[in-house]
């Protein structure tokens, strides 16, 4: 089976991800409803990418339906919405399966932040049919996601409903990652360049947090588990300490 780390390539100190001219490409998947609630939030998020690490990444997302065949050209998924999911084609899940299970990545974003609403039903509801014997689970918090990059103690969004992911793990890897707490909420901004929500309980700290959380999604999504490696505890330790 590949993966994105064999699908990936180094070049002058930077990660290169497959597709878009070797950048990395945020693919926003487009659907019947309310596919984009928070629009200009995962721009920031590359924005924030772009300045913090060396990935080279695209500053544009590129919305694309399930059922689009370049989707295996931008193998890291978003999907989100603060409403339900409309029920989706047989063969637009069967597209993004097949693209899961060679490697990319699909995160799920709560945009209402609620637990049981509608948004969730129609998730797991989906799900259900994408990985029927791959049911959701908790994320622990020793995961590597939690370290990939910022060493973090669990997951950070506008809001804090869930205090752990959930996610489908395909061959010991988190194929789907499902996030409660609105990630992109707290990195939308509007016309005026002004923070579109306000981040609870924890202000702009809790902002910040919900960034570098983002971008451990990404580093995850191109590395995988290479700091998983125990020739990586003793510093990971000294970083906690200081």
């Amino acid at each position: 089976m590949l993966s994105l780390p064999a699908l990936l390539t180094s070049r002058g100190g930077n990660a290169f991800a497959f597709g878009d001219a070797t950048r990395l490409v945020f693919a926003h998947i487009r659907h019947a409803g309310r596919w984009d609630p928070h629009p200009g939030a995962l721009h920031r998020l590359a924005w924030e990418i772009d300045k913090r690490t060396s990935i080279d990444v695209s500053l544009e997302p590129r919305p694309m339906g399930l059922a689009d065949p370049d989707l295996f050209r931008v193998p890291f998924c978003v999907l989100t919405s603060d409403d339900a999911l409309p029920p989706f084609a047989d063969a637009e899940l069967a597209n993004l399966r097949r693209l899961l299970s060679y490697g990319g990545l699909l995160l799920i974003d709560n945009a209402r932040g609620q637990p049981g609403g509608p948004f969730d039903l129609s998730v797991r509801r989906e799900l259900a049919r994408l990985f029927p014997s791959a049911p959701l689970a908790r994320v622990p918090r020793e995961h590597v996601l939690y370290k990939s990059f910022y060493l973090l103690e669990g997951p950070v969004g506008r809001v804090n409903t869930s205090p752990d992911l959930e996610a489908i793990a395909l061959s010991g890897r988190l194929a789907v990652i499902y996030s409660m707490n609105d990630l992109l909420g707290a990195m939308a901004k509007d016309a005026l360049g002004n923070w579109e929500l306000d981040v609870v309980p924890g202000g702009e700290a809790q902002r910040e947090q919900a960034f570098r959380f983002g971008i451990n999604l990404a580093m995850y999504a191109l590395c995988l588990d290479y700091k998983d490696d125990q020739v990586h505890l003793p510093f990971i330790l000294k970083r906690r300490r200081i």
